[in-house]
């Protein structure tokens, strides 16, 4: 049985371990955040939505998911 690396990441301030190669799509699924509710920054850039498949998490990456709240 092989076992799966895993690494550290930051996210919203604290630290999280993931799967070595995980993509942000897949971490978004994993912790049921919708993506059409969230804004979404990686290393102090904002990430298009579109491309979240396509990012693989690194070591240390800082990841900030802030949700958008509705008001008047």
């Amino acid at each position: 049985m092989k076992k799966i690396k895993k690494i550290k990441i930051n996210l919203n301030g604290k630290e999280k371990q993931i799967a070595e190669n995980s993509k942000i799509d897949k971490l978004l699924n994993d912790l049921k955040i919708p993506v059409r509710k969230v804004a979404i920054e990686l290393n102090q850039e904002i990430l298009n939505k579109k491309e979240l498949h396509k990012i693989r998490l690194k070591k240390n990456d800082n990841i900030e998911i802030v949700h958008f709240i509705g008001g008047g």
